[in-house]
């Protein structure tokens, strides 16, 4: 949805727009699962800030679930991220917002540990949800933003 402000001049407003979007970049990496969806793995946005989708546990050469367990799924949606984090110009220690969601907030601590080998200090800003189903019947589903390098 586009809005108009009356303060603002109409070639103002269109060049707003263009700087706006001409600001956006579709993310990709080969070395993480493709979409499931009709969604990008990431979008960098103002040349320094990388958006990626939340990453289940598929390997990426299946397509299948790396594991049955929560914890070879968490560390399998983090490899992944860390595939779109490089491809991006990213990385771990650049994420400053990661969003967690559950199937079953029991295995809350599980994915705790694993999460903590990523993120060993200096940990991001986090929030984690407890939802009712995720994609593929997945176990834990992990979304990042992170500042980027690169401009």
């Amino acid at each position: 949805m586009q809005r108009s402000f009356r303060f603002f001049s109409s070639s103002f407003a269109s060049t707003v727009r263009r700087t706006m979007s001409s600001s956006r970049e579709v993310i990709s990496s080969a070395d993480a699962p493709k979409a499931i969806g009709p969604y990008s793995q990431a979008i960098k946005a103002s040349g320094n800030f990388l958006f990626v989708s939340g990453q289940l546990g598929f390997d990426p050469k299946t397509g299948d679930f790396a594991s049955a367990d929560v914890e070879g799924q968490a560390k399998q949606a983090l490899e992944n991220m860390g595939a779109i984090l490089k491809a991006g110009g990213s990385s771990f220690a650049q994420v400053v917002k990661t969003t967690i969601l559950l199937k079953d907030i029991n295995d809350f601590a599980k994915v705790n540990a694993v999460y903590g080998e990523y993120f060993p200090s200096n940990p991001p800003a986090r929030a984690t949800y407890a939802v009712a189903a995720l994609p593929k019947n997945g176990l834990v589903e992990i979304e990042a933003v992170a500042l980027t390098s690169t401009q």
